[in-house]
């Protein structure tokens, strides 16, 4: 039986106009049978029967109550959950959704040409890429460091933000001094995966333009990061 994705893409802050290359991307992978919606009703559901849940380019707060109850409950027991992007600006006023994703939004410099360096290859998102991964993107900054080892130089200083760091496995950082604008300074994670209670999470920073969805490289590594929280690849 085909594995089931469910594709979120609701917005109620700033919208990427890559949402529907994006979403053509996930459906061209072939891999899956994709349902995409924007109806928070559809996160009251059961989710049992999907493979994984993806956060494509979401922003603002995009989940009723109930919503959150279950998507907590879905990746607790053992769900995939893939934030892409916007998923780091989703969610601020929920907690747990912090927990989860492993780092909140803070800032990005302008779209630009930049470096990411290819921490660990040991993974279904990165084994295909080069060390040193030339690519165009925002190249967003976070309020925290998902590693755990400290506070970024981000400007909010509630100590309640500290919840959101946990431990996490960083596949990819970004080069600082390959762009303008960032201020994370030399540890940078940019692409990351975690573990939530049984489930898988995986977050990737990238994916901002439409171009990004027609570039066989992030494709892949998009495609893999899915794979990898369904847990059809390890």
């Amino acid at each position: 039986m085909t594995a089931r994705l469910l594709v979120y893409t609701r917005t109620t802050d700033y919208r990427h106009d890559s949402i529907p290359d994006a979403v053509t991307a996930v459906r061209a992978l072939g891999e899956y049978a994709v349902d995409h919606t924007e109806d928070p009703s559809a996160l009251e559901a059961p989710l049992d029967g999907y493979a994984a849940v993806v956060f494509l380019s979401t922003s603002g707060e995009v989940l009723t109550p109930s919503g959150r109850e279950r998507l907590a409950r879905y990746v607790d027991s053992g769900g995939g959950f893939v934030g892409v992007h916007a998923a780091a600006c989703t969610e601020y006023d929920w907690p747990y959704y912090g927990e989860l994703l492993g780092a909140r939004f803070a800032r990005h410099p302008d779209l630009q040409p930049g470096k990411a360096l290819v921490e660990d290859r040991d993974h279904p998102a990165t084994r295909h890429l080069p060390a040193v991964w030339d690519f165009t993107d925002e190249w967003y900054d976070f309020r925290t460091n998902p590693r755990g080892q400290g506070r970024s130089q981000e400007l909010d200083q509630d100590p309640g933000r500290d919840r959101e760091r946990g431990r996490v496995r960083v596949l990819v950082t970004a080069d600082e001094s390959s762009y303008d604008g960032g201020r994370m300074g030399p540890d940078h994670p940019l692409v990351w995966c975690r573990e939530q209670g049984a489930g898988r999470v995986f977050y990737t920073g990238l994916g901002h333009s439409c171009e990004a969805y027609r570039d066989p490289g992030f494709v892949a590594h998009l495609g893999g990061g899915i794979g990898w929280a369904a847990g059809a690849v390890v």
